[in-house]
């Protein structure tokens, strides 16, 4: 923490930073600027007066999902519990002053048990260019995306695109205070009034991460409207207009006459309609699992519209768990597929650890790779005979058989009921197979490329 804690406080804050309580703020006027004229509107730097005391009977300090995920990532890398519990206290008796908020950076003065308040501050990294341009084409994509963002909502797929919310370690906690602790209790208490802006307002967290509410408003508008414009332009040159039956002729069937034909069918769209958006409620289901379902129940719709076959009603639930969990984007690291795998585990009764193998045996073969995975069977003679002898040739190591595999201390060949052989590696006399590379009819192959040779 800052040594600074004995100035006086004008002494230890910049100019600009947030004014004591009781002092009013020194005259000044900007390059250019006249005396009478209105002060010019500043996107990038926000004040928030004194939250009043607060304390929630749940005691979760934040009510929204975002809010919440602010204090998770300090409190995950905090290093004392004790002063995160004085930060919060702090915060909940009001002890935090106005705080400002500009890009990569929050600041207020913070009262704890001296009569002086001390400057707090979190510090964070802001968003580069080309993360911004992955949100906001990710917003435009999805109207409800902006329909949220206008009614104070962040929907989960905006904040997997770019990484808005902090993860453990991204929060950098500095204080006036002598107090060395990581975070100090005046730090801390910062923190968790912050969740409370971040609630009211998520376009706080934007500031945060660089951007102005102002600046991300016009600029959404600008690509909405361009995105609209394009697409009616293009559903109007495509469309040759709806076959229809004239409703003079299906009347006038009532009197004896034959119905006309119907019209030919509508042909089935070119992809998957989007699911909704659902909004966060902490008494519903988890708002990224509801989307991650409602898009798979569109894509099966559409494969069974477009070709009368549904391959994923013969799978079995536990395969249909594996299959969801190795569609989505990462292995169970970042916080969402890990929120995700130990779901899904933990409804079929497995652990985390169970899944991840399996992720990885589907994306190394589907659903042979899985069975390849689970099950231990024997084959019959020929391809698997002839396996021993070829990898001997090829100078490698000594493989031991067992049914249908084929092993050394941390190497191992599986052979599948498709033909193929399935790379495993393992940790030396540890039996704790992961399955690696690519199938392939031949042996040797598939030991050279788990060796890199």
């Amino acid at each position: 923490m800052n040594p600074d804690a004995s100035l006086p406080p004008d002494a230890s804050r910049p100019a600009d930073g947030p004014r004591l309580p009781g002092r009013p703020r020194p005259s000044r006027l900007r390059a250019g600027a006249t005396r009478g004229a209105l002060p010019r509107h500043d996107d990038r730097r926000r004040s928030f007066p004194q939250l009043a005391p607060h304390e929630t009977p749940d005691g979760r300090f934040a009510a929204s999902w975002w809010g919440n995920a602010w204090v998770d990532a300090l409190e995950d890398t905090a290093l004392d519990p004790a002063r995160l519990a004085r930060g919060r206290a702090y915060a909940q008796r009001g002890h935090v002053d106005a705080i400002t908020v500009t890009p990569g950076r929050v600041v207020a003065y913070v009262h704890g048990s001296r009569p002086r308040p001390y400057r707090a501050e979190i510090r964070l990294r802001t968003l580069g260019d080309e993360d911004w341009e992955r949100f906001l084409d990710e917003a435009t994509a999805r109207p409800e995306h902006i329909a949220a963002l206008l009614d104070k909502d962040v929907p989960h797929a905006l904040e997997a695109v770019t990484g808005l919310l902090p993860a453990p370690g991204d929060l950098v906690p500095d204080c006036t205070c002598p107090d060395d602790g990581y975070p100090c209790e005046h730090a801390a208490a910062l923190c968790y009034q912050s969740a409370r802006l971040l609630d009211e307002d998520p376009f706080v967290l934007f500031l945060m991460r660089g951007r102005g509410e102002q600046e991300l408003l016009a600029e959404l508008t600008r690509r909405n409207a361009a995105r609209s414009a394009a697409e009616g332009a293009t559903a109007a040159a495509a469309s040759p207009g709806l076959p229809t039956v004239p409703a003079r002729s299906v009347l006038a069937a009532a009197g004896g006459h034959v119905l006309p034909p119907l019209p030919p069918p509508l042909p089935a769209p070119a992809r998957p309609g989007r699911p909704a958006v659902f909004p966060a409620d902490p008494d519903a289901p988890d708002p990224l699992a509801l989307d991650l379902l409602a898009g798979e129940a569109a894509a099966r719709a559409h494969t069974f519209l477009a070709t009368g076959h549904d391959p994923v009603a013969v799978l079995t639930p536990w395969q249909d768990a594996v299959r969801l969990a190795a569609a989505h984007p990462g292995s169970g690291l970042t916080a969402s597929t890990r929120a995700l795998y130990r779901d899904l585990a933990h409804a079929l009764d497995r652990t985390p650890t169970d899944l991840s193998r399996a992720v990885a045996a589907w994306r190394q073969g589907g659903p042979a790779g899985l069975a390849v995975l689970e099950e231990a069977w024997d084959p019959p003679a020929g391809p698997f005979d002839r396996a021993r002898p070829a990898l001997l040739a090829a100078d490698l190591p000594a493989f031991r058989p067992w049914r249908n595999r084929l092993s050394t201390r941390s190497l191992q060949l599986r052979f599948g009921r498709d033909g193929l052989w399935y790379g495993y590696e393992s940790d030396a006399d540890r039996e704790d197979w992961w399955p690696r590379g690519t199938p392939d009819t031949d042996p040797v192959g598939v030991i050279t490329d788990l060796l890199g040779r």
